[in-house]
């Protein structure tokens, strides 16, 4: 009896700071939430639209009539968070609105915190429940919450205003994703092989050639890759470019090179970092060596191998790599 093996199944995040340059129709909008007050912008018909916008949705114009509307308004509509996800404002159900201002003709969108779906309703007067320490952000609304209600803190609706040298200009915003990958038997077989020090690709019954990572699939024939192949972890230096702008999360001091690789009997290169020489000494053709990290810090990943350097060996010839390029 043949026994099938599991795929491997791991959470993953997909994640980073998007930083932007706001205007300064926005950056005004967001100065004034930093002072605990609302501002809209007055298009040519008259209409305030709040949140503003930077150009009229009537003529294309730019729009520079700002507008100070009250901290108070109407729900227009709404709809139940029963289970808040990660990120969000509140951390127990709430229910999400459009919250028209008063003195505003278009609506906002933000969270209202009534404790019950029963509590919210179209036509509910409400107004914000501010942060204690804003900094320019529509987040320093906490939330909204009906007039009615009880106050949670007794300063947060009394007007305060924070001053500061600078308006509002740039704003950082995270993006993350979390989510489940269920890799294929295919790639499971290539990971859990990485966790033995192996690489291992799949040549096409068709075309012969060999994929790494394997594809499940050949690209060219559309037929299944069955056959495992098991590749040195040797190979060539087929493009790179070489890094030197500094970013978040970076772990290595730039200038450093990112590579693919052409693994010796493979089809296709993958991608990795070349180190152990001068960045400027990368070239096309270079022949290089898979560095591998400590057997006791292997898991089931291409991270298993630290980076590549220089083998000491002569270069490619050109046409030995030229169709992988």
């Amino acid at each position: 009896m043949v026994t099938r093996e599991e795929p491997l199944i791991a959470p993953l995040e997909v994640g980073f700071d998007y930083t932007r340059s706001v205007g300064p129709v926005l950056g005004r909008f967001l100065t004034a939430l930093r002072e605990r007050r609302l501002e809209g912008v007055r298009g040519s018909d008259g209409r305030v639209h709040v949140p503003p916008v930077e150009y009229d949705p009537t003529d294309g114009k730019p729009l520079t009539d700002p507008v100070e509307v009250t901290a108070e308004g109407t729900v227009q509509s709404w709809s139940w968070m029963p289970t808040p996800l990660e990120g969000q404002p509140l951390d127990h159900p709430f229910a999400w609105a459009l919250i028209k201002l008063d003195g505003a003709d278009t609506a906002l969108l933000h969270a209202v915190d009534t404790g019950t779906p029963s509590a919210i309703h179209t036509g509910l007067r409400v107004r914000p429940r501010w942060r204690d320490n804003p900094v320019g952000a529509v987040t320093d609304i906490a939330c909204f919450e009906p007039v009615s209600g009880k106050r949670c803190y007794d300063n947060a609706y009394h007007s305060r205003v924070v001053t500061s040298d600078n308006d509002v200009s740039m704003v950082v915003t995270p993006v993350h994703l979390h989510y489940e990958h269920s890799a294929s038997l295919e790639e499971s077989r290539y990971l859990r092989g990485l966790a033995e020090g192996r690489l291992l690709g799949q040549r096409c019954p068709v075309c012969r050639k060999v994929y790494i990572p394997p594809r499940g699939a050949c690209p060219v024939d559309g037929v299944p890759t069955e056959e495992d192949v098991e590749l040195a972890d040797t190979g060539t230096v087929t493009t790179f470019c070489i890094v030197n702008v500094p970013f978040l999360g970076q772990r290595i001091t730039p200038p450093y090179v990112a590579a693919y690789v052409l693994l010796d009997g493979a089809d296709i290169p993958l991608q990795h970092l070349v180190l152990g020489c001068a960045a400027e000494e990368v070239r096309m053709g270079m022949r290089v060596r898979a560095e591998w990290k400590p057997r006791a810090e292997w898991g089931t990943s291409l991270r298993n191998i630290d980076h590549f350097r220089p083998s000491g060996e002569p270069d490619a010839e050109f046409e030995t790599y030229a169709e992988h390029l």
